[in-house]
Parts: C-alpha cells; structure tokens; sequence
C-alpha cells in the first residue's frame, strides 16, 4: 500500500534524528580513541623500561629461576577474554567471543579458566556455564592501571600458585580506527624477556640484589602486559564504534535520500490526480 506524503515526512524526521544521533556518537567515539591512543603512547617508556632492568638483570646473573619464567606440562590453561561493556560497535564483541569459542572447543571445560574483562563477554560466558575465575567490567572509557589491576594480581598470583599451566590473552588488536583483528596471544609463561633491549647492558646497582629486585619486577611487567593489552582492546572498541557509527550515518542519510524521492513523487502523483479530477470536472460542465 502507498505510503501517504504525511507518512514520508513523518519518517524523514525520524530518520535524521537517528543520524544525527549516530554522527554524535561517532564523533564522540573519536574523541576517546585519540585519548586511548595518548596513554598507550605514554604507557610505552615505562614497559621499555622495565624489559630493559630484566633484560639486563637476566644478562648479568647465570641463574634465575621464576615461577613465571617456568615451563611446566600442560594441566590447566588460562584465558584472559577482553570484550566491552556495551555494544554498538559493530562485529567487535561477537568476533572476540567467536575466536574465544573456537579455542575453548579445542579443550574439555575442565581444562581451562576464563578471566573476563567486559560485561559483553562476561554475561555470555556465565549464561552458557563457562568456568569463570575473575572478572572485571564497567572499565572506564580511557583504563587505569588501576582499573584493571586487581584483576592482573590475581591472575599472575594464580598462575604462580600452578592453578593454571599457561595464560592466553583473547582480545581484538588495534591496527587502525577501521581494523581491528582479534588476536590469541600466549602471555605466561614469560619468554624472551627483554628482548634486543639489552644489548647494550646498563650497569645498575641493585639493593638488596639483582635476584631480589628480579622477582619483584616480574609480576609487575606481566601485570603491565595486562594492562596494555586493555588499552589495545579499548582502542579497538572505540575505532569500532566509531565505523559502526559513521556506516549507520552514511545508511541513515542514504534512506532520507530514498524517502525524499518517494516524497516527491507521492506530491507529484497527488497533483497529478488532483489536475485530472479538475479537468473532469470541467469536461463534465460542458
């Protein structure tokens, strides 16, 4: 049935109220994306620099054994799962709980252990009855170390007390405000650390001894592993919404084009009845 031209305009207004509704949020989605960006920026020196201290401790001293540092057999595995708290972001959370999934079915339930960061993941997970050990939601749009570090205690002390044999982190990596890939990394146990930093070792004095400061830096570079795994997370979840945003204000602005068009031939229809009846009529006096 043809739609009346007070109809049209009834939906036009609706519509352009929708987009202007969605630019809005895409707008506000970049504006969080840059501040996210800035503390990724900023987090970036301090990590170098604690890879730095452990490469050169692990450089100078023959022998340092660390839980964290331990390969042991594979009983038990850990996953740390980041999704967001809300949706409107297009495919984001579905494809990081797709890829969890596609892990998860590889192993028996009572094999592994989830560590969830994000309502979306968390509530899908306890609705299907995932063993869940920890959780963290409601995480503030530009994370603190803070924020999240309660969370990474509890996971680096678990995996030091053995409860689980090695920890993957499940997420979707920021490549650009367009693209975000989700990624299955392994965390612990620790591999490499350090890296090329030391090759040119900085002679430090440690207090009380290398092998103290050793093992109480350890833990606090995997937890800032962590965390910066939730600030790459959460640059991908507002570089998604941001494009789920900006395509629902590209959708919204192609559907008025449409109803515009329909307007004006539902106006031009109703002139053209209204002449033939004129002309009827006229025909009809004579």
């Amino acid at each position: 049935m043809p739609q009346s031209a007070r109809d049209i305009r009834r939906r036009v207004k609706s519509v352009a109220n929708t987009a202007k509704i969605t630019k809005a949020m895409e707008m506000v989605a970049a504006a969080k994306l840059r501040r996210v960006q800035e503390a990724v920026q900023l987090s970036k020196p301090y990590l170098a620099k604690m890879q730095a201290m452990l490469a050169g401790i692990s450089k100078t001293t023959r022998y340092i054994k660390h839980p964290l540092l331990a390969e042991r057999p594979v009983r038990r595995t850990g996953y740390l799962v980041i999704t967001a708290d809300r949706g409107l972001a297009g495919p984001y959370n579905a494809q990081v709980i797709r890829t969890a999934l596609q892990e998860f079915r590889k192993k028996d339930r009572s094999t592994y252990v989830i560590y969830a960061i994000g309502r979306r993941g968390r509530d899908f997970f306890q609705r299907h009855g995932y063993p869940l050990g920890g959780e963290v939601t409601g995480l503030p749009d530009s994370p603190t170390y803070q924020s999240v570090g309660a969370l990474a205690e509890q996971i680096v002390r678990a995996y030091g007390n053995e409860e689980f044999d090695e920890l993957y982190f499940i997420y979707n990596e920021f490549i650009n405000p367009v693209t975000q890939r989700p990624v299955v990394k392994k965390v612990l146990p620790l591999s490499g650390v350090g890296g090329d930093e030391a090759l040119k070792p900085v002679q430090y004095l440690y207090e009380p001894d290398a092998e103290t400061v050793f093992a109480r830096l350890l833990p606090k570079y995997a937890e800032t592993l962590v965390y910066q795994a939730v600030l790459d997370a959460k640059a991908s979840e507002h570089g998604a919404r941001m494009t789920a945003m900006g395509n629902a204000t590209d959708a919204a602005n192609e559907m008025i084009e449409q109803l515009t068009l329909a307007l004006n031939r539902a106006r031009q229809a109703a002139i053209t009845t209204q002449i033939v009846e004129v002309v009827s009529g006229a025909e009809a006096l004579k």
